[in-house]
């Protein structure tokens, strides 16, 4: 933190987590921690690459205010990640109820006669925060047991027998699974053996229906023969 007459300024470096094609931005607190109005302005020196918002204000009596630099996209990283970009912050004492319209350059002169604090802030590129990782290490509700390499590359016994106990519910369902097209598949042959004992049955009805029928055709012809000698007998005697 800089910590001036007028302001106090913080941080005294800005730090971008540099990503190609992305604009980046980060923030600077100005605390006012005197009676008087502030007036402040922010130069630097590559302003096509910067944007700062606002670049020009007023911080009341025991106020603080946000500063937004924004690092437009960049298409190609620099040289070992180093930034030479600078900052210059100016503050002056503004007359009082003064707003952001109030400020003129002549406000920041030196030469004039005027009372300017002066801040120069640097750039750094830093990486980019990294996602949380899906799976946190140690014992924690949820976590799946790890086993650790001992130095001369053997796993410990009692966390062997903890990564083995997490395999054993797979090789259960896989049990259960053969145990399930066992019982299937004699469930299948059951219903083949039925179908094929009904066939059996139907085969042998058919049968004797037709034996009853030979029989009964049997009957008739001997009754039809019968008579017939009965007639020739009759006809017999009457010549």
């Amino acid at each position: 933190m800089s910590t001036g007459e007028l302001l106090s300024i913080e941080p005294q470096e800005l730090q971008f987590p540099f990503e190609l094609r992305k604009q980046i931005s980060c923030s600077l607190q100005l605390s006012n921690k005197t009676d008087d109005y502030v007036a402040f302005k922010v130069k630097t020196t590559n302003p096509k690459k910067y944007c700062v918002r606002p670049n020009t204000g007023v911080v009341m009596p025991r106020s603080t205010c946000d500063v937004i630099v924004t690092m437009q996209a960049q298409r190609e990283a620099p040289q070992d990640m180093q930034c030479k970009d600078k900052f210059l912050l100016q503050s002056a004492i503004a007359s009082p109820g003064a707003t952001a319209k109030d400020i003129t350059s002549d406000m920041f002169n030196k030469e004039a006669g005027n009372r300017v604090e002066e801040c120069k802030l640097r750039v750094a590129y830093v990486p980019p925060p990294q996602p949380p990782s899906p799976v946190r290490e140690g014992s924690e509700e949820g976590s799946s047991p790890r086993a650790s390499v001992s130095d001369n590359g053997n796993i410990n016994a009692s966390e062997f027998t903890a990564v083995s106990r997490a395999y054993v519910e797979p090789q259960d369902n896989s049990s259960e699974a053969g145990a399930l097209i066992l019982k299937l598949t004699e469930e299948k042959k059951s219903a083949i053996q039925q179908n094929n004992k009904l066939q059996q049955e139907l085969e042998f009805l058919r049968r004797e229906s037709n034996r009853s029928r030979n029989g009964s055709l049997s009957f008739i012809y001997f009754i039809l023969v019968g008579l017939l000698g009965l007639l020739m007998g009759y006809l017999m005697k009457m010549t």
